[in-house]
C-alpha cells in the first residue's frame, strides 16, 4: 500500500491514508473526503483537482504534460509544485507523498 498525506489549506488538519499502487490520487482524495471536485472526472478538462505537492516530493513525480501545464494555468493559487490530482498515479516510488489542498478552488458544480 502507498501512504499519502493530505494537508488542509493553511493550518488545516492533516489526514494520512493508504491506497493500492495504480490508484489515481483524485479518487484516493475523494474517497478520503478531501475537497477535490474533479468535475471533468479525470479528463484534464478543468482544474478542480488542483493540489500542491510538498516540495520534497515534487521531484519524485513524473513531469507534467503540456496539457496538464495548460490546465494548471487556470488553477486558482497555482505554484511551482502544483499538479492535477487526476494525473498522479500512485506507485511504490511515491510512498509517503504529501499534498496540500490549495487555499481556494474553482467550484464548477455550484456547491
Amino acid at each position: 500500500m502507498i501512504r499519502v498525506r493530505f494537508e488542509g489549506a493553511g493550518n488545516g488538519a492533516a489526514q494520512e491514508v493508504q491506497a493500492p499502487p495504480g490508484a489515481r490520487l483524485l479518487e484516493v482524495a475523494q474517497n478520503a473526503g478531501q475537497p477535490l471536485e474533479g468535475t471533468c472526472e479525470g479528463q484534464m478538462a478543468c482544474s478542480t483537482c488542483h493540489v500542491i505537492v510538498a516540495s520534497e516530493d515534487f521531484e519524485r513525480l513524473p513531469p507534467a504534460s503540456d496539457d496538464e501545464e495548460d490546465m494548471l494555468d487556470l488553477a486558482m493559487g497555482a505554484v511551482r509544485t502544483s499538479r492535477l490530482a487526476c494525473q498522479i498515479i500512485l506507485t511504490e516510488a511515491l510512498d509517503g507523498l504529501t499534498v496540500r489542498m490549495p487555499p481556494a478552488h474553482r467550484d464548477m458544480q455550484g456547491r
